[in-house]
């Protein structure tokens, strides 16, 4: 169970400590030279706003004595005046709202790139499934990140905008509106409706937003629920790709959605700044022509207001600034837990227990003693077994005995216990679990995984998949290896497994290992597979329960409780396959 998140408030010390460790990491980057410029620029237009706002209190200030002494001329004079301060305001408040939204996507941007990469490196996504300090990392890197780059800048504006208004405005006694009912309703009815109609684009850019950052983080799961699987075939940097086109998407979008609302913020803006004069056009005519009194000098309530308003910035975003501390402390914990394992590989590499070698061309154990990563128990001791290049080893015992352990220490997973380990180097080795890994993308890219699907041969695809017997998998797609479909749902265990199995044939490795890698097939299929694996005449290890695993083999390794394991010789010669067509 994942540790509870106290309730921080905005101004706890660890809060802060985390702000500044995450904002300098960014701002203080010497490659960060546009968001520094975006930054500088954000804060001009931040002071400019207050300074449009003095200027619109004393446009409003001039307009109002005009009305009170019946200056026709100067009335007319200080409205054009005034709404000459609104077409300089516009624009400001529009762009700094557009800047803002740049800075705070282009810290999202190098956030996230650089929390992915230190996702994948050393395999950090493969460890963090046991962490008690860390859930759900996807949801850190997509949506925390997210909240925290546009919280920290919205409520810095906030604080920023509060102090240029009480600077502004504590002089200031009077305001140049008020409101009447009628008036109000039909400007807010017709207002309503044009942004309604302006906006309207922003409806499905969301909805496609929306799904695009679930897809985002829907293939960060995957990384997360498969694992030991990307990390058996050392996938890495394919799906270090894949997260990036699909993140990249999702910039793409929001992009679009900055320019809508840059749009949309021009008829809004003027909206609001026009709200202000229309009761005074309705009014001052009438004022003009003594019709009514003007006695309300409300120049004072809108300078009380805008006062009172940044007074209480704190009371009245305190329940956000709670969820923005809670954010801040849940990326400061994974930046922590990756700093941990960064220090923990140092340490490991510096003591590591197991040696590996990769420069041999079969594989030997000598001496090896497996144990479980906190090094509470041994799963095996001191086991010294030769594979000769062309040979088959099937690994069999009760369950909890360490199969699965053994093929994990192989591949360099786990490093407790002693002893050494030779064998090929990893990129000569493949590894296929019970459940299958299925990548998310077209056939091509399935069968030549981790690899890229550039330059891939459509007739050594094709004989891979007869050698499998499946090729009736392209009727699937029609033929085409490029068409992306959704494996896991279109294809059952038994023939993902089949997938699994031409990748081997298609890669051609030093040596396999085979993980429960036919338990979802049927004998004869299996037999099938394991006669041309033995023709590839590659080493295999397999780990299964299936005695009829045995034919297929040259030796057996049967592990038992206690940690010993017992070797012997089976020497089988299975009967050939029948020849028959491949494709």
């Amino acid at each position: 169970m994942a540790e509870p998140v106290p309730e921080y408030t905005a101004l706890h010390p660890v809060v802060l400590r985390r702000l500044g460790q995450l904002s300098r990491a960014f701002f203080f980057d010497p490659h960060r030279r546009e968001a520094r410029l975006l930054a500088i620029t954000m804060l001009g237009l931040c002071l400019a706003v207050g300074v449009v706002q003095v200027l619109v209190s004393f446009a409003g200030r001039n307009f109002i004595t005009s009305l009170v002494q019946r200056d026709s001329a100067g009335f007319y004079k200080n409205l054009w005046l005034y709404l000459g301060v609104f077409a300089i305001a516009v624009p400001i408040g529009v762009f700094y709202r557009y800047t803002g939204e740049r800075l705070s996507l282009l810290w999202r941007q190098w956030m996230t790139r650089l929390l992915v990469k230190r996702y994948f490196f050393n395999r950090a996504y493969y460890r963090l499934r046991t962490s008690h300090r860390v859930d759900n990392p996807d949801q850190r890197i997509s949506e925390d990140v997210k909240s925290f780059t546009t919280g920290v800048l919205g409520y810095f504006l906030t604080l920023i905008n509060s102090g240029v208004t009480l600077a502004a405005f504590l002089g200031v006694l009077w305001t140049i509106s008020w409101t009447l009912p009628v008036s109000l309703f039909l400007y807010a009815t017709l207002g309503t409706g044009l942004s309604i109609w302006i906006g309207h684009r922003l409806v499905s850019l969301n909805f496609h937003q929306y799904r695009k950052e679930a897809d985002f983080r829907y293939a960060l799961i995957r990384v997360r629920d498969n694992a030991e699987s990307i990390a058996f075939f050392r996938g890495e940097k394919r799906e270090h790709r894949d997260l990036m086109t699909r993140f990249a998407e999702v910039v793409g979008n929001t992009l679009r959605i900055i320019g809508w609302n840059r749009t949309l913020g021009f008829f809004t803006n003027s909206y609001n700044y026009v709200s202000l004069v229309i009761p005074t056009l309705i009014v001052g005519p009438m004022y003009i022509l003594g019709q009514v009194e003007f006695g309300v000098v409300t120049q004072a309530q809108s300078a009380f207001a805008q006062v009172l308003m940044a007074l209480s910035v704190i009371i009245l975003q305190f329940e956000g600034l709670s969820a923005f501390a809670a954010g801040i402390k849940r990326l400061g914990d994974l930046w922590d837990e990756l700093d941990d394992f960064d220090t923990e590989d140092a340490l490991m590499e510096k003591g590591r227990q197991i040696e590996i070698a990769e420069n041999a061309a079969h594989l030997k154990l000598t001496n090896l003693t497996v144990q479980t990563p906190d090094g509470a128990k041994t799963l095996t001791r001191n086991l010294n077994f030769t594979l000769p290049p062309g040979e088959s080893v099937l690994v069999m015992g009760p369950s909890g005995t360490g199969k699965s352990s053994l093929l994990r220490t192989i591949a360099g997973l786990w490093a407790n216990g002693g002893g050494t380990i030779e064998r090929p180097k990893l990129n000569s080795l493949i590894f296929l679990s019970q459940r299958p890994y299925m990548v998310q993308g077209s056939l091509r890219a399935q069968l030549v995984y981790p690899q890229s699907e550039e330059g891939a041969d459509d007739q050594l695809i094709r004989q891979a998949l007869g050698k499998v017997n499946f090729i009736e998998v392209l009727n699937r797609v029609d033929g085409d290896f490029n068409r992306v479909v959704d494996w896991t749902n279109v294809l059952s265990l038994g023939e993902q497994q089949r997938v699994s199995f031409a990748r081997i044939f298609l890669r051609k490795p030093l040596l396999a290992f085979l993980d429960e890698a036919t338990s979802s097939l049927d004998e004869e299929s299996e037999r099938h597979l394991y006669l041309r694996l033995r023709e590839l005449g590659i080493s295999f290890v397999s780990i299964g329960h299936r005695s009829t695993l045995k034919a297929f083999h040259d030796h057996l390794i049967l592990l038992k409780k206690d940690g010993s394991a017992e070797i012997s010789c089976l020497n089988t010669k299975p009967k050939p396959l029948r020849p028959g067509p491949e494709a």
